[in-house]
């Protein structure tokens, strides 16, 4: 039997509790690192990518001699990597005379390679080439649109595989209610052909429609590149149930005297004891019960009102 140790001070209880899964997970970091040869384009590509996850990602600059995706014992590195940096995905970049400028997106699930998909980087073209408004510069931290153009995402196998990782690459955290206000850009997927997807990042310009929604122009900023799907790996029918699993939904506790009505909403009743006011201690007594009192002394004690009597013929 494994011992299990327990953390010695509040601070490492409190890492450990921040990488343990939860029931709602938040926004997923990613890794981006290179291999022993890289060309000047690929790192522009690399270095710009992080640019675009700044604030949930890891740049590593140093060659990494011993990652080799796809082959059997060339994917250890990348678990340890994704283990010690607590990232879900990662961005690999190597060039070589067969594949050159070649990116490598994958996903993790408990720290173990998810799925790979292999994708050749073509037309780049980065921030610096484009001229825009520098008001319109996409927030760092803002959610964005994801738009998916083609038929190709639908029917192609590989580019649907290649959708759901880009999905995941730029989402960010999941979020259930959004302001319109805080949406300025827009990443925009292009299915040009079976194994082509054009990228373009664009901010989001909003103008008057003489309706409450206003109007929105897409302004391109940059970068932008074209993706050539050359290889992908799915993962294995077993490790994507056990990744799917969800949590059961939690029965609510009845909460007792409150219902639900469907037109007033959240009802509750509330219970008032009986009110004794016969024993209740009035703050300021009127002279008329203090001279109720008075009488009602004087009927009950009759001595005390003859020795009153016979004080006032003394006097």
């Amino acid at each position: 039997m494994l011992k299990v140790k327990t953390p010695k001070n509040p601070r490492v209880k409190r890492a450990l509790e921040k990488r343990a899964p939860k029931l709602v997970e938040t926004g997923k970091k990613t890794l981006i690192l290179q291999g022993t040869k890289t060309s000047n384009t690929l790192n522009d590509v690399l270095t710009e990518l992080y640019l675009l996850k700044k604030g949930s990602a890891i740049r590593y600059t140093r060659k990494n001699e011993n990652i080799r995706p796809f082959e059997s014992g060339g994917e250890t590195s990348l678990e340890f990597f994704s283990l010690k940096t607590d990232c879900s995905i990662f961005i690999y970049g190597s060039t070589s005379k067969k594949r050159p400028d070649n990116l490598v997106i994958g996903r993790t699930y408990d720290h173990h390679i998810y799925d790979l998909v292999e994708v050749g980087v073509e037309n780049f073209k980065p921030l610096n080439s484009f001229i825009y408004d520098k008001k319109l510069a996409p927030r760092v931290g803002s959610k964005p649109f994801i738009c998916f153009v083609g038929e190709g995402f639908e029917s192609v196998e590989e580019l649907k595989h290649f959708k759901e990782v880009l999905v995941d690459l730029l989402r960010g955290e999941v979020i259930e209610n959004l302001n319109l206000a805080g949406l300025d850009h827009a990443y925009v997927c292009t299915a040009v052909s079976s194994n082509r997807v054009f990228f373009t990042h664009c901010a989001l310009r909003l103008k008057k429609s003489g309706t409450i929604v206003p109007r929105m122009e897409l302004v391109e900023v940059g970068p932008s590149m074209d993706f050539v799907v050359r290889r992908h790996r799915l993962p294995n029918e077993s490790l994507r149930k056990e990744a799917m699993k969800t949590a059961k939904d939690q029965s609510k506790k009845k909460v007792k005297n409150v219902g639900q009505d469907a037109i007033q909403g959240k009802i509750g009743k509330i219970y008032i004891p009986d009110q004794k006011l016969g024993d209740m201690a009035l703050p300021n007594k009127a002279k008329g019960v203090k001279r109720e009192r008075r009488e009602a002394k004087m009927k009950n004690d009759p001595t005390e009102r003859a020795s009153k009597k016979q004080k006032e013929e003394s006097v």
